[in-house]
C-alpha cells in the first residue's frame, strides 16, 4: 500500500481521526498511538460523521477500520477522562449515548466494515470490533474486555454483539476473568475471523477488500442485514432488570476506586459496595 500513498486521499475528523480513500477502500484510522489509541469522547463522535462520507461515496465498497502505530488497534476508553466525561450520572448517560450511537452506526453501516487489528484491542476497542461485520487480526494481538477491574457495568446493547459472537459461556469468561486472551485463543472462540502474520496483515486484508469490492452490494447489504435480524435478542430479556444492575455499578464506591486505581497505577481494593 505505501506504493499507492500518492493515490490515497485523506480527510482529518478533529486530531484523532483520520478518514482515507485508497480506491474502493475506505480507511477509518484510529489516531491517537500515544495513548494505544484509547477512544476519547471526541473520537466516538467522529465514527458516524467518517461513515457517512464513505456510505456517500459510490466508489467505496468496503470500509476498514484500524489503529495508528504498530501496538495497538484500540486499547479500549480513554478513562483520563473519566473524571469529567463520567463522573455523574448525567455525564454517564451522555457518554454512554455517543458511545452507543457510534457503534450502532457501524452495526448498521450499509457497506460491509473489517475491523483489521494489530495489538491491543481492549474494552471499547474490542467493542467497536464486534460492531464490524469481520475481524482480521495479527499473530501478536491481544483481546480483554478489563471492566472487572475497574468496576464498570456493561449494558445490554454492548454484550448483546459479544454474545451473539461467540455464545454465552466465552463471553462470561471473558468478563468475568477480565484476562488478555491470545490472537489464538480469540480465533478458538470466533471473536476474530482470521489470524495473518504480522507482516502479511495489511496485504492479506487489502486482498480481501478487493474481493468484497467486486461483490453486488445489494447482496451483501441483504446478507448483513439477514443475518443480524437471525441474531437479535429473545423478545422476553429484561431490560430492566438489566439496567438497574449496570447502575448500580456506575453508582457503587468500588467504581470510584477502580478509576483512581487506574489513574495511580495500582491495583484496586474493592469491597463489593
Amino acid at each position: 500500500r505505501s506504493a499507492a500513498l500518492s493515490e490515497r486521499r485523506q480527510t482529518p475528523y478533529g486530531k484523532k481521526m483520520i478518514a482515507e480513500k485508497d480506491g474502493a477502500v475506505g480507511w477509518m484510522i484510529f489516531n491517537n498511538p500515544e495513548r494505544h489509541n484509547a477512544l476519547s469522547f471526541d473520537m466516538w463522535e467522529a465514527i458516524p460523521r467518517i461513515l457517512n462520507q464513505f456510505e456517500a461515496d459510490a466508489e467505496v465498497r468496503v470500509i476498514v477500520l484500524k489503529g495508528a502505530g504498530e501496538k495497538s488497534f484500540i486499547s479500549g476508553a480513554d478513562i483520563s477522562e473519566f473524571d469529567k466525561k463520567r463522573a455523574s450520572t448525567e455525564a454517564v448517560a451522555q457518554y454512554d449515548q455517543v458511545a452507543h450511537e457510534a457503534s450502532k452506526r457501524l452495526s448498521d453501516a450499509a457497506k460491509p466494515t473489517i475491523a483489521m487489528i494489530r495489538g491491543y484491542c481492549i474494552g471499547g476497542g474490542l467493542g467497536v470490533a464486534l460492531s464490524c461485520d469481520m475481524r482480521i487480526a495479527s499473530t501478536g494481538s491481544r483481546f480483554a474486555i478489563p471492566a472487572a477491574k475497574l468496576g464498570l457495568g456493561y449494558r445490554v446493547s454492548s454484550l448483546q454483539p459479544l454474545i451473539a459472537l461467540i455464545g454465552p459461556a466465552f463471553a462470561k469468561e471473558i468478563i468475568i476473568t477480565a484476562r488478555q486472551f491470545d490472537s489464538g485463543e480469540a480465533l478458538g472462540m470466533g471473536l476474530i475471523n482470521r489470524v495473518v502474520d504480522e507482516k502479511e496483515l495489511e496485504d492479506f486484508t487489502a486482498d480481501y477488500c478487493r474481493r468484497i469490492a467486486a461483490n453486488a452490494p445489494l447482496t451483501m447489504l441483504a446478507a448483513k442485514r439477514t443475518v443480524d435480524e437471525i441474531a437479535r435478542a429473545p423478545r422476553d430479556l429484561d431490560h430492566e432488570l438489566c439496567e438497574r444492575l449496570v447502575e448500580e455499578c456506575f453508582a457503587s464506591e468500588d467504581y470510584v476506586e477502580g478509576r483512581r486505581a487506574f489513574m495511580e497505577k495500582r491495583k484496586p481494593k474493592f469491597q463489593g459496595r
